[in-house]
């Protein structure tokens, strides 16, 4: 799932460890979250969604491209 968490991060001027801090998680996890290398759980989405100020569907993109099939 690809995501916008750090052009939401950078806007709120936000460095990847204070993300972390407010989210109750590793920089390490940001940074694989940001990089498309982990997809968060649903709770921690939230989370960072409450952090940045937006949400749900303005941070994530599904596969698709946010496209329905059917």
């Amino acid at each position: 799932m690809k995501n916008r968490i750090k052009e939401y991060r950078e806007k709120c001027n936000l460095s990847q460890g204070k993300l972390a801090d407010k989210c109750s998680v590793s920089r390490q996890t940001i940074n694989a979250i940001e990089n498309n290398k982990y997809d968060p759980s649903l709770q921690l989405g939230f989370d960072i969604a409450k952090c940045l100020g937006v949400g749900m569907e303005e941070l994530f993109i599904s596969g698709n491209g946010g496209k329905r099939n059917g």
